[in-house]
């Protein structure tokens, strides 16, 4: 896959050369926005880019010694195109700082203006609001305990439809999706290592009742297009994945479960969110609610052997089930100063000493620098996990993020 990819780069770089001699070709390149070739007055256009993210932390458990680590958080190398009068784009993506570094392979057609029909490996709009924004578009140095609790890359291999239309002046985004509903990567490695369970079906409507953000700022976390009058995204997702065997159903093959006669059987996942995000002159608010619970139970068994029955609120040991909500706000300056603070709380759904999802809040701040929008920035952050199980310390966290996009 990196030999592909590098074949790929090489030739969009030789192509980049034969359009700077060619009238009808252009190539341009600017912080941010990546090495960016026009071909054909614009009919074909590439472009490559990507972004680092490196830091410090400081880590202690409440009790124990404190641990310090320099690491590169993210590592992205990507290669997009756009196909004008075929309606095609395309986008591969790659986080080497990853130990699967395939995180986006997709491509899409747009029959109509306000129609985009997508298949591949993507990141998916069923997830929570925060978790639709890309890795280097987090106002925080990290994302929510509710996002890391409930998702984890949050990619999808399947087919999404995506719309955006207005009616009047308020804005609608609905979007629909069909996955695997085992994350990404989902068919392993080799042949025996195949897809579990069924499919997975979600989908996400967002409202913009006040008009539509200023041209990207909905998908970031801060203001920092400052917008010239409120502006407000209300936004509603979920996802019913049929037959999971990973705790938060982004992977397949982590524990299995059974009917009396000894075949696997699978539970069902269901994940629901309810989103609320204003803008307004560097001023922003984000307000999430996720609940996630299993379906399918009846006649569960944890062994072949018809031993083992699955009894009420085991199942939290295998799913995390249960509700969360997560509040942030943080205002952004013109000279690029921003502090974001930030309240989550985790409530699991069984109280069980086993169960995967503990009762938990986090209480987070980040004071960040964005010295070219949000291309290059330094971030610092604070963090504190407060547990409410007595077998379970607290914890503490600081980080230094620096990034750069290019």
């Amino acid at each position: 896959m990196k030999r592909i990819f590098i074949i790929c780069v090489s030739i969009l770089i030789s192509g980049g050369l034969f359009a700077q001699g060619k009238s009808h070709g252009k190539t341009d390149f600017r912080l941010g926005n990546g090495l960016d070739i026009q071909l054909n007055d614009g009919d074909y256009s590439f472009n490559l880019g990507g972004f680092i993210q490196a830091g410090a932390q400081y880590q202690k458990d409440e009790g124990s010694k404190a641990e310090n680590r320099f690491d590169i958080k993210y590592g992205f190398l990507s290669l997009a195109g756009n196909a004008k009068k075929e309606k095609v784009s395309f986008l591969l993506q790659l986080d080497f700082a990853d130990s699967k570094p395939l995180m986006d392979a997709w491509i899409a057609y747009q029959p109509i203006k306000f129609l985009k029909i997508s298949a591949g490996q993507k990141q998916t709009f069923t997830n929570n609001r925060e978790m639709t924004f890309l890795e280097n578009r987090l106002s925080m140095v990290d994302r929510s305990i509710l996002s890391r609790n409930l998702s984890n890359k949050g990619r999808e291999l399947g087919l999404f439809l995506e719309s955006e239309f207005l009616l009047g002046n308020v804005g609608f985004m609905p979007q629909v999706a069909v996955t695997t509903g085992d994350g990404r990567n989902s068919f392993g490695s080799s042949s025996i290592d195949v897809d579990k369970g069924g499919l997975k079906y979600g989908g996400r409507l967002d409202v913009c009742p006040l008009g539509l953000f200023a041209a990207g700022n909905d998908k970031v976390g801060a203001d920092l297009a400052h917008e010239t009058t409120p502006k407000i995204k209300v936004g509603v997702a979920g996802s019913y994945n049929s037959g999971v065997s990973n705790n938060i159903g982004e992977g397949h093959g982590d524990f299995a479960l059974y009917t009396k006669e000894g075949k696997e059987k699978l539970p069902d996942y269901r994940k629901l969110y309810a989103d609320i995000m204003f803008k307004y002159q560097g001023f922003s608010l984000l307000g999430e609610y996720g609940n996630t619970s299993a379906a399918r139970l009846a006649g569960l068994y944890t062994a072949s052997n018809q031993t083992g029955q699955l009894v009420p609120g085991e199942i939290s040991s295998y799913l995390n089930l249960g509700d969360s909500y997560n509040i942030q706000m943080g205002y952004a300056l013109r000279n690029g100063f921003a502090l974001d603070l930030r309240y989550t709380k985790v409530k699991p759904e069984f109280k069980e000493s086993n169960s995967l999802l503990q009762d938990m809040s986090a209480y987070d701040a980040t004071l960040s620098k964005y010295f070219v929008d949000n291309r290059l920035k330094i971030q610092g952050g604070f963090s504190y996990l407060d547990y409410k199980s007595n077998s379970i310390r607290n914890h503490i966290q600081a980080e230094l993020l620096m990034q750069i996009i290019f």
